[in-house]
């Protein structure tokens, strides 16, 4: 059977990722899988009906096969540089008192991280209707950050929705780091996702904004269409050149909420896909970020289409 061609683009690293239920320390076992942000939003998109293409670099290590592996599982097209020099990424998560969770990075000078232009080339975009991106990838380098304008450019040349999760990560890079590269990035962007931090880092200091809708009309001016706010267990609101829409969160009780954004994102981007209105968009991903945060993992709660209908719906939770 052919595999259906691919409606989004996504870039990014996946790392391999150990988890414990406790700190490393007590000798308590750990278990693996795989993570990232771009790819748990690129498995919640597949998860969804999307035909996704994944794009990214990796060492060539058995963490590397184990991602291509689980990538693959999930029915994404792989376009993948497997490079001899460098390893594939690493990430560890530690339960710790109190329901808290540590998350460690290993990842300086990985694979991914040596992305460049030259791995985005025009024939990735084929049939392609949406590029998806975060700012966690052009943190990794200089040559990164490159590959990710590339893309946008290339994206908006042929009349492709570009849509960017800001995704600050402080462990890679300053906010004022993040806020340099990123403003070469955002105009760029049809759609822009960020908490309230995140969206005032595009700002500036925070504070610049005086409320939630101030702040998104202020980040739309910088050439975004659709600005949405991720508020977590307060919802999500978001503009798309009207008033300021807003979402309550689903009452749920959460198991682990790591990778519930980028879920969340996922339904929002699923639903522009699918033609929804935005009210439906921001319904769609706050139910898919609430259903992620009901399984462990960063992208094993993901719901498929028939999952999501049953819990928007209010059906029988038992699908037969």
């Amino acid at each position: 059977m052919t595999a259906p061609a691919a409606r989004v683009l996504v870039i990014g690293e996946t790392m391999g990722l150990f988890r414990s239920e406790a700190h490393l320390r007590t000798g308590t076992a750990a278990r693996f899988s795989v993570g990232g942000a771009e790819t748990n939003t690129a498995i919640a998109l597949r998860r969804q009906g999307i035909p996704v293409r994944w794009l990214t670099r990796l060492g060539d290590d058995t963490i590397g096969e184990a991602v291509l592996s689980a990538i693959r599982s999930e029915d994404i097209e792989v376009v993948a540089t497997v490079d001899g020099l460098r390893p594939t990424g690493l990430m560890v998560k530690e339960g710790r008192p109190g329901r808290l969770t540590r998350v460690s990075y290993y990842r300086s000078g990985s694979a991914a991280s040596a992305l460049s232009a030259e791995d985005v080339r025009g024939e990735h975009f084929d049939g392609v209707e949406l590029l998806h991106l975060t700012g966690i990838t052009p943190a990794l380098s200089d040559s990164a950050a490159d590959a990710v304008v590339t893309a946008a450019r290339l994206a908006r040349e042929r009349g492709i929705w570009v849509s960017l999760d800001v995704n600050y990560r402080s462990a890679l890079w300053s906010r004022e780091e993040a806020r340099t590269r990123l403003a070469a990035l955002v105009p760029l962007a049809d759609v822009v996702f960020g908490d309230r931090h995140e969206l005032e880092l595009l700002l500036g200091e925070p504070g610049t904004a005086s409320s939630d809708d101030d702040l998104l009309r202020q980040v739309a001016l910088a050439g975004p269409e659709e600005v949405v706010l991720k508020r977590g267990a307060r919802g999500a609101a978001a503009r798309a050149g009207g008033p300021v829409r807003e979402q309550a969160a689903f009452p749920i009780v959460p198991v682990d909420t790591v990778g519930a954004g980028d879920a969340f994102v996922a339904g929002y981007v699923a639903g522009l896909l699918d033609g929804q209105p935005l009210d439906e968009r921001l319904r769609r991903a706050c139910a898919c970020g609430a259903l992620a945060c009901l399984s462990e993992g960063d992208w094993e709660g993901s719901p498929t289409r028939a999952e999501l209908g049953a819990f928007l719906n209010g059906g029988d939770p038992v699908l037969r």
